[in-house]
């Protein structure tokens, strides 16, 4: 075997050279439970598939050695735990003969103290689709003591900008929707933040959370936000008008996470932001998952992680108006000053339904590294899977793995023609050491360009050491390299299981 590349506390095994595999090799790998999505009543597990797992079909779950469930994904929710309880879990692999593997690691969790509960209703908010309600959620908010949750129950609680604490979950009931007001003064003052990779001052977003700074440190962790209710942002009424006052860029969020760690979003229906819907900057410990997230507002993207490691996002499906999920680290030059990349980011078991695309970029200066995607749907998106920068961005994208997924497009572009202001990085970008395995992209138009890879003209900026391998292409494709180092595509063949037809430029070491 060669090359591992690690993502976090998962390692990914690029190639397998043995053919035996052993029953460890059957084994679902890898166990944890992430500790920000551990709750008083719940705790959720992520797992890597086994190294051979063509003929895997599920998954069995085991609390204390009992069985509590089977899933046909690489992760699971247990519920119904008792509150400051300690658990251990572990998962086994199953066949399609129904043959169980070995178990995999043992992972031990304690469930949080069930804090105490500050229902809205009682600090005098209403739900009755028109009372505005600021001022109500920040006394509850701000009564909340530690652990304890801020509770929404059903109905239409209009709002502005709030601002969560540490130590706290905001808990929306299903029949719950906290909606954003569509007037501007709603989100003033301006607060300190990050957008389209600059540091600057904006509007606030409906939900925020910590300060941004650049030291390293988190001044909000351990905060929740879950339901199975809605937040209902105010849309592109809100965010035009947001344009108007303050301009393109001052925009605020519908959520925003600054310099947070143990950050957990899950369960909600998040819709109609006024642009990105959540972005989370310099944050440590992300969990996002089982969320619904519809967005049509102008750069109206689904989540944004930004600057920040270790994060897991799973179970999620977008319609968005822009890039479903873009990943980012800061804009020339500053980003690379700040030098804070996004790393460690795991995206399993999400449907993209609409939207541009799932992107890395444009703004990615301070580098992106370690991403792991597997599992996915990308439907209708406009560039499909997307790596993208401009010469001026500077920084790096490297040891990117997807696999399993279905898709209509691969695109590694590095001349964008928007959002390209600024003075220039002192250097070139670079992709590089990537892994794209077992991709069905079958359903796209035929006879279209469905693969785009390019770099840079410096020799020492193409991009560089990426396999390709067992993808399924429409007939008649077209793959287009141009400025690329040392790129092999195995087993990369139309429906009909003809080659595509490669078209390389300016490249070298292509093996086809």
């Amino acid at each position: 075997m060669y090359n591992l590349v690690k993502c976090g506390l998962f390692v990914m095994l690029i190639c397998l050279s043995s053919t035996a595999f052993s029953q460890e090799v059957l084994s679902a790998r890898n166990l944890i439970a992430p500790k920000a999505s551990i709750t008083a009543t719940t705790a959720t597990l992520l797992w890597d598939k086994p190294l051979d797992y063509k003929n895997i079909s599920a998954y069995k779950i085991y609390k204390d050695g009992k069985s509590v469930g089977t899933s046909t994904k690489t992760n699971f929710t247990i519920k119904q735990l008792s509150a400051n309880a300690s658990y251990s879990f572990t998962v086994k692999a199953q066949n399609k003969d129904g043959k169980l593997s070995d178990a995999s690691n043992v992972v031990t969790c304690k469930t949080k103290i069930a804090g105490k509960v500050f229902n809205v209703l009682d600090y005098g908010a209403k739900g009755d689709g028109e009372t505005k309600n600021t001022t109500a959620i920040q006394k509850t908010i701000d009564a909340c003591t530690k652990g304890g949750t801020v509770y929404i129950p059903s109905g239409v609680f209009v709002s502005g900008a709030l601002y969560m604490k540490s130590d706290m979950t905001l808990y929306i009931a299903e029949g719950g929707i906290l909606k954003g007001s569509e007037e501007v003064k709603d989100y003033y003052p301006l607060i300190m933040n990050r957008f389209e990779g600059w540091e600057m001052k904006t509007l606030a977003s409906l939900l925020n959370a910590g300060t941004l700074n650049r030291d390293g440190s988190y001044n909000v962790v351990n905060l929740s936000i879950e339901g199975k209710g809605t937040i209902y942002g105010g849309g592109s009424k809100l965010g035009a008008a947001m344009i108007k006052e303050v301009g393109m860029r001052g925009r605020g969020r519908l959520i925003c996470i600054m310099n947070g760690q143990n950050i957990n979003i899950q369960g909600l229906n998040i819709e109609n932001s006024p642009c990105w819907t959540i972005h989370y900057i310099y944050c440590d410990a992300v969990t996002l998952h089982d969320l619904k997230i519809v967005s049509t507002a102008r750069n109206g993207d689904g989540i944004d992680p930004d600057s920040s490691t270790d994060s897991y996002i799973f179970n999620c499906s977008f319609s968005t108006g822009d890039d479903c999920i873009a990943i980012k680290s800061g804009k020339n030059p500053e980003g690379n000053t700040v030098g804070k990349p996004t790393r460690k980011l795991r995206i399993t078991d999400c449907d993209f339904i609409k939207g541009h695309s799932l992107a890395v970029g444009s703004e990615m200066s301070g580098g992106v590294s370690d991403v792991f995607i597997q599992d996915c749907k990308l439907g209708n998106l406009l560039h499909g899977l997307q790596i993208k920068a401009t010469k001026e961005r500077g920084g790096y994208v490297k040891n990117v793995i997807v696999r399993d997924c279905e898709l209509l497009k691969v695109t590694l572009y590095t001349a964008l023609n928007y959002n390209n202001d600024g003075e220039s990085a002192p250097e070139l970008p670079l992709f590089s050491d990537m892994e794209f395995t077992n991709l069905n992209l079958s359903t796209a138009m035929i006879g279209q360009t469905v693969m785009d890879i390019n770099g840079f003209t410096d020799e020492a900026h193409y991009t560089k050491n990426i396999n390709f391998s067992n993808i399924i292409l429409p007939e008649q494709s077209t793959v287009r390299i141009k400025n690329c180092d040392n790129l092999t595509f195995t087993n990369v063949l139309g429906a009909d299981g003809k080659k595509p037809v490669y078209q390389s430029i300016d490249s070298k070491n292509i093996v086809y």
